[in-house]
């Protein structure tokens, strides 16, 4: 059985003591979680001070992106094993705003999860349409394109270690969320991909999340949605009463 996961993108929001102090009250709120997985994800600056926070929590922290290289003069750019060292077992891979404000190309994001896996990170692997490519009937083959060039030559073993997100480019900061039956749909076509490249039970294990517009007031509904195993969340996550319902509304549903 999938557990549901429920992931915080900071992006770039918060100082160093403003993400210590929402951790540390948000984390004391989240103690009594016991169905859903939650992951924070914070700007590096406050990645080793939050790690020192959650030390003894179920609350696993992450990086919002990583360099493929292990080191070497890459100004500005951040290792895996920089990281791990600071208390990381998650990354964001291929975010929207990563390839298409940083202009990160589907081979440079393979790169990059072939890195994260090989030094023990576990890479949440964001694929996601435009609105042009949604309103022109290309979303299943920017979906495959997007899937296909992450997923060569990942062993079993290996993709039983990731989870991947579906992010409609044009529903993230927009307001605008796909509805129910348009995230499940495309989740499914991304569950049957993994279903042709490895096996049912591989593609039943998988969890799939959702990011777009992500709120309290449309969490139940997507989270009941076939193939929806959790959330990306951006916006919502930066507010703690906000992050805080959703979080609970997905603990409330895997109770069922």
């Amino acid at each position: 059985m999938r557990q549901n996961i429920v992931a915080a993108n900071w992006k770039m929001n918060k100082e160093v003591q403003e993400s210590y102090n929402f951790t540390k009250s948000l984390s004391k709120k989240l103690l009594n979680l016991k169905r859903t997985h939650i992951i924070l994800c914070p700007p590096f600056t406050s990645l080793f001070y939050i790690s020192e926070l959650l030390k003894n929590t179920s609350i696993a922290l992450g990086g919002q992106n990583m360099h493929y290289e292990k080191s070497g003069a890459f100004t500005g750019e951040i290792s895996s094993s920089m990281l791990k060292s600071s208390g990381c077992d998650y990354v964001i891979l291929g975010h929207s705003e990563r390839r298409h404000i940083f202009n990160e190309s589907n081979e440079a994001i393979k790169k990059k999860i072939d890195a994260a896996l090989s030094n023990d990170l576990k890479p949440i692997i964001c694929v996601g349409e435009k609105l042009g490519e949604r309103q022109s009937g290309k979303t299943s083959e920017v979906i495959r394109s997007q899937y296909k060039s992450a997923f060569s030559d990942i062993l079993e073993y290996e993709i039983n270690r990731c989870v991947i997100a579906y992010e409609p480019v044009w529903a993230i900061g927009t307001g605008m969320t796909a509805t129910p039956e348009q995230a499940s749909e495309v989740q499914g076509l991304i569950r049957n991909l993994i279903e042709e490249q490895y096996s049912k039970n591989v593609a039943d294990s998988m969890p799939i999340l959702y990011g777009g517009s992500v709120k309290p007031t449309n969490a139940n509904s997507l989270i009941e949605t076939e193939n929806i195993d959790g959330f990306l969340i951006g916006g919502a996550s930066l507010v703690e009463e906000l992050f805080f319902e959703i979080v609970n509304i997905v603990e409330q549903y895997s109770i069922e």
